[in-house]
């Protein structure tokens, strides 16, 4: 009998630390600049170039500018506009697991928006992740990665927001069923997820390094598309940037690996990329990545694309097994191609053909390449299919232009036809289904 009980009591010690080891596992996460080493130094005593702010180019202009230029850093817009809506009216839904989130208002109106807001209040609010009337708020908007904005740097966003026009519209209600709706749970995540102090430069990095860390990390939070998730759905920063998800989307590697990420990627193919929304041989941004060119990174200077490249360069490689090798060129006969998928092929032929071709090299211009495009090689064909549906750019502006294909083809032939994409141009055939694209459709 006291063999037992101590049996018993051994295995519940051991239950409880392997426990333990596990809750420690998933909370004692990796600083965003850990990866570095070097010496962190406080804003005040860093003896180069500040990396806050704006860049030096801007340092002469007005503070509705540079509160402009930092609003543009940070995409506050992408998020805080429903599509057709109005600029920073909010209303846009991010379908979540367990329920829809709806983005607030943010235009200057003083019943519906943020106008009657002091500045403590807003830069709490961005800081912390504590709304006005003392609300937590849900960590879809990335108050883990604004903690390291200077208050300087919030407070000028918040006064080119004070400057728009204001929008009368009243926030939609979230659909989160419980126990998430249970906001006051937020105070335990922010408690253990949301403890980054302010952009710590490191002393031992130049400054451009520094401020493309400052953009990357604090201003335009690439870690909470780019970085997959914890249990507890903080940023796994043991796999940083090692790739995540963006509202359904595939938001792929962006690590050093030279196979599954941008390590085979040239600084000046990462600023075509970051500035226009397009790498010659590497692809074109769809989705909300093209969003954050057209209203992000698009905008930024020179220097400061240059100094994003230049931090991205030097990030750890994770490889990401999902993501194979690229394939090689395509055979441009027309015949010569995947078998087994006729309805993949006729819509190809029908809608895409014309523009890509057949050898997918593009027919009129590189924006329509589609071999060696990491999207065509994702053995889940989901960007495919997202892209269909879609489309993506504007018939009105310079850039990729791409028309939806939602209301022209069904679930099955979308399906198909994502398949026949992956199939010919990529390493490995997608497997669709119309049931996968109806959720996608629904997204």
């Amino acid at each position: 009998m006291k063999g037992t009980r101590k049996t018993i009591f051994l295995g519940a010690i051991a239950a409880l630390a392997i426990a333990g080891g596990l809750a420690w596992w998933q909370v004692a996460l990796p600083g965003p600049l850990a990866f570095a080493g070097g010496r962190q130094v406080d804003l005040a005593t860093y003896r180069g170039r500040s990396p806050t702010g704006v860049p030096s180019e801007l340092a002469s202009a007005d503070p509705l500018t540079k509160g402009r230029y930092l609003t543009e850093a940070a995409d506050c817009q992408a998020c805080h506009t429903a599509k057709g809506g109005k600029p920073f009216a909010g209303g846009r839904a991010f379908k979540l697991p367990f329920g829809t989130i709806y983005t607030p208002n943010i235009t200057p109106d003083r019943e519906t928006g943020i106008g009657a807001w002091s500045d403590a209040e807003f830069v709490r609010a961005v800081h912390k992740g504590i709304g006005r009337d003392g609300q937590r708020l849900y960590p879809a908007f990335p108050y883990a990665s604004y903690a390291m904005l200077t208050d300087d740097d919030v407070l000028a966003i918040r006064r080119y927001l004070a400057s728009l026009a204001p929008v009368r519209q009243a926030n939609l209600p979230n659909t989160f069923s419980f126990p998430f709706n249970q906001r006051w749970l937020m105070a335990i995540w922010g408690a253990l997820f949301n403890r980054e102090p302010v952009f710590r430069p490191v002393a031992d990095r130049d400054a451009q390094w520094n401020r493309g860390a400052y953009l990357v990390e604090a201003a335009g939070h690439c870690g909470e598309c780019h970085t997959p998730r914890t249990l507890m759905q903080a940023m796994n920063t043991r796999q940083k940037f090692a790739g995540g998800a963006a509202e359904g989307w595939n938001a792929y590697n962006i690590t050093g690996d030279q196979v599954s990420g941008i390590g085979a990627w040239s600084s000046d193919d990462l600023v075509s990329y970051l500035a226009r929304g397009h790498a010659p041989q590497r692809g074109v941004a769809s989705g909300p990545m093209a969003e954050v060119v057209s209203l992000s990174t698009g905008r930024l200077t020179p220097s400061d694309v240059a100094a994003i490249a230049a931090y991205l360069r030097t990030i750890p490689s994770i490889h990401s097994s999902g993501l194979p090798a690229m394939a090689g060129p395509a055979n441009p006969v027309a015949s010569q191609g995947p078998t087994g998928n006729p309805h993949g092929k006729r819509v190809f032929e029908q809608a895409c053909v014309s523009c890509h071709a057949w050898s997918g090299k593009g027919a009129v211009s590189p924006f329509q390449q589609l071999t060696g495009i990491r999207a065509v090689n994702d053995r889940t064909g989901t960007n495919v299919a997202l892209m269909v549906l879609n489309g993506g750019g504007s018939a009105h502006s310079p850039g990729p232009y791409m028309p939806a294909f939602h209301a022209a083809y069904s679930d099955a032939e979308i399906a198909a036809v994502a398949n026949y994409v992956t199939a010919r141009f990529g390493t490995q055939a997608s497997n669709l289904t119309a049931a996968s694209v109806r959720e996608l459709r629904e997204q």
